[in-house]
């Protein structure tokens, strides 16, 4: 295909404060430390600080290249929580986390006071999934902090968001949004080179459109900036693969390897020893592959 790449090829880099973290050769992994009790997949078995702690422990030695913290569950229908509540699940866990881990923290919210909170407390990654548009002081909170940002396209909100999604072309208009972002993130003192693209699997997108994205990663990373995908267990796995929540690591998995094929720069999961075991197995055949 015309967008596939080996492990050697097209390399790009991320500004993550002072640090250019290189992107591109294999795909990274951003390990998924829920804080929530009521997330979609792992809902209330990390809620407290020593058992997320733990966790995050547990998925850098698996081989996590970010750790990703949220305290507010954004899956389908999800009431939102409020600024008190959400930091006192996450700042205790980013604290406890910069001094422990070699790995970048993320902070996963839409608020701007949560992220320069987590982000004072160690953290050196935002990932937003409105695109730093629910709250209008997050993109000088990110300006000030030099952090890296993720920016996902959502339709919606995670009230809403799975209603009725709808669009003419999925991916032409989730390129058309991104563009329009980075120009606007730019003259708010967002450099291109600390955004990473998220399109958003599930965020305002039928199982159909999903696919989609999934198989446009070359889209993506044409608008100039490394992409990260957050397939984890996901519904649409469920209809591909006609199985349950607790049986879609196969499957997150068989994703992970059609997305590195495409030249995805970072996949965001729950499973990092399973994904990364079937990502290193795939880069040790294609070296061969292509000599």
């Amino acid at each position: 295909m015309s967008n596939s790449r080996t492990p050697s090829q097209s390399q790009i880099a991320w500004q993550v404060g002072e640090i250019p973290i290189p992107l591109g050769r294999f795909p990274k992994l951003m390990g998924i430390v829920n804080t929530t009790p009521d997330s979609f997949s792992d809902g209330g078995q990390f809620c407290e600080v020593d058992a997320a702690v733990a966790h995050a422990l547990e998925l850098e030695a698996a081989g996590a290249d970010f750790l990703d913290i949220g305290g507010e569950s954004t899956r389908p229908g999800a009431e939102p929580v409020s600024a008190t509540d959400e930091l006192r699940r996450v700042i205790p866990v980013v604290s406890r986390l910069a001094g422990e881990v070699s790995v970048p923290i993320s902070i996963d919210t839409t608020k701007a006071e949560v992220a320069r909170q987590a982000l004072a407390a160690g953290a050196t990654i935002v990932n937003d999934i409105s695109g730093l548009t629910f709250d209008p002081q997050m993109p000088a909170v990110c300006a000030a902090s030099n952090c890296g940002v993720i920016v996902m396209h959502i339709q919606g909100t995670p009230q809403t968001m799975q209603n009725d999604p709808h669009y003419e072309n999925v991916i032409t208009e989730i390129c058309d949004h991104f563009t329009a972002r980075l120009e606007e993130l730019a003259a708010a003192g967002i450099a291109n080179e600390r955004i990473v693209l998220d399109p958003g699997i599930g965020f305002g997108k039928t199982a159909e459109h999903n696919l989609q994205i999934l198989s446009h990663i070359g889209r993506f990373r044409e608008l100039g900036c490394p992409v990260l995908i957050g397939h984890s267990r996901k519904r649409f796995l469920g209809k591909v693969l006609g199985k349950p929540l607790d049986e879609r690591v196969h499957g997150t998995a068989g994703v992970a390897i059609a997305l590195a094929q495409q030249g995805v720069d970072i996949i965001r999961v729950h499973d990092v020893a399973a994904v990364g075991d079937c990502l290193t197995a795939w880069q040790a055949v294609m070296e061969r592959v292509e000599g």
